[in-house]
C-alpha cells in the first residue's frame, strides 16, 4: 500500500487555487429557491413560489435569498452580508461604496416569509421561516457530506455518488468490492515516522461505501498506529453495520470490533476519540517480524450488516 508523505509526514497533494470574479450573476442556477409569505413558526412540507418577492430578496451576486442583515448602497441596490465582504465594499450594480447602510424595509419582508431548505434539490421538501431555516440546514439529513479524504484538507462537498467519483478521479483512492479484506501496510524505517497517513481505501458492499483509514501518530508520548472504518452515509445507516479489524503473527492476535462512524464525523474527530484498532509501535514491529526495522503489517477486516 503506497504512502505519500510531505515534509511534515502527512500525505501531500498539489492544490490549485482559482480566483473568482464577484460580478453580478445574470443566469439562473439549478435548485433556485422558492418562497412564500408565512404566518406560522413551524416547518411545512412542500413549497410555493412568489417570483416578485423572490426577485426582491435575491442577492445579485450569489443569487441566494437574502436574510438580515441586508445591506444596500446609496442608490438602493441590495446585497447579502456574505457577498458584501467579497465585493470589497463596492456595489456590484453601480460601483458606489456600500458603507454600512441597512435596508430595514427589506429585512422586514424577509422576516415575513418562509423559505425552502437550501438542500431541497437533494430531496428535502420542508420550508421554514428564515430564522429557523439556518438552524435546520446545519443538521438537515439531505445536506452534503465533506470529502472523507485524510492527510490533506479537501474542501469538496456533495452527495455520496459525487464524492465516490471525486475520490476516484481526484484523489486516486483504491476501490475494492466485497465485505472482507486483507490489507498490508509497509514502510521502511518506521522509527522515523512520527505522523503519517496512508492512502485511503474504499470498500463497496451492501450497496454502500466504507472508508478504511490507517495512520501513525503519538498517543501521549507513545508512537502508535491506528486503523478505523468510516461509513459514507448518515449516522442512522452507519449504525446498521459492524466491522472487525485484526492484526497478528507468531501465534498472537490483536482484534477490534466496532460500529463504523459516519463521515459526518470528521477523520480527526474519529481518530482523536480512539474509536478503532490501536497498535503500539513495538507490537506492530513484533507482528512485522524480521529485524524490526521495517513495518510489514497485515490488517484483516470484515464488514457485516447487523440483524434488525
Amino acid at each position: 500500500m503506497p504512502l505519500n508523505m510531505g515534509s511534515n509526514g502527512n500525505i501531500y497533494q498539489d492544490v490549485i487555487e482559482s480566483g473568482g470574479d464577484y460580478g453580478v450573476k445574470s443566469a439562473n442556477v439549478e435548485g433556485r429557491s422558492c418562497l412564500r409569505l408565512c404566518g406560522s413558526a413551524g416547518a411545512r412540507h412542500g413549497m410555493t413560489s412568489n417570483s416578485a418577492v423572490h426577485e426582491l430578496l435575491e442577492c445579485p451576486v450569489c443569487l441566494s435569498i437574502m436574510h438580515p442583515p441586508i445591506h444596500q448602497c446609496p442608490n438602493g441596490h441590495t446585497i447579502c452580508v456574505v457577498c458584501k465582504s467579497k465585493v470589497q465594499n463596492t456595489c456590484p450594480i453601480c460601483r458606489q461604496e456600500l458603507g454600512n447602510i441597512r435596508c430595514l424595509a427589506l429585512e422586514k419582508v424577509a422576516e415575513s416569509i418562509e423559505l425552502p431548505c437550501k438542500y431541497h434539490y437533494l430531496g428535502c421538501q420542508d420550508i421554514f421561516p428564515y430564522h429557523t431555516r439556518i438552524r435546520h440546514e446545519e443538521h438537515c439529513k439531505y445536506r452534503g457530506y465533506n470529502c472523507p479524504y485524510a492527510g490533506t484538507e479537501c474542501l469538496v462537498t456533495g452527495d455520496i455518488p459525487f464524492l465516490v467519483a471525486h475520490l476516484k478521479a481526484d484523489h486516486n483512492v483504491d476501490m475494492h468490492d466485497g465485505a472482507t479484506f486483507n490489507h498490508r501496510y509497509v514502510k521502511p524505517n518506521p522509527h522515523e515516522i512520527e505522523n503519517a497517513t496512508w492512502m485511503l481505501t474504499i470498500f463497496n458492499c451492501y450497496g454502500y461505501q466504507f472508508c478504511l483509514h490507517f495512520e501513525a501518530f503519538h498517543l501521549g508520548m507513545a508512537p502508535v498506529y491506528m486503523a478505523f472504518l468510516r461509513f459514507m452515509g448518515d449516522e442512522n445507516d452507519a449504525s446498521k453495520f459492524s466491522y472487525s479489524l485484526e492484526v497478528g503473527a507468531n501465534g498472537r492476535k490483536l482484534k477490534w470490533q466496532g460500529v463504523p462512524r459516519s463521515i459526518r464525523d470528521s477523520h480527526k474527530t474519529v481518530r482523536d476519540s480512539l474509536d478503532g484498532l490501536i497498535i503500539t509501535r513495538n507490537i506492530a514491529l513484533f507482528f512485522s517480524g524480521g529485524d524490526r526495522r521495517e513495518l510489514k503489517l497485515k490488517v484483516a477486516g470484515r464488514i457485516w450488516r447487523e440483524q434488525t
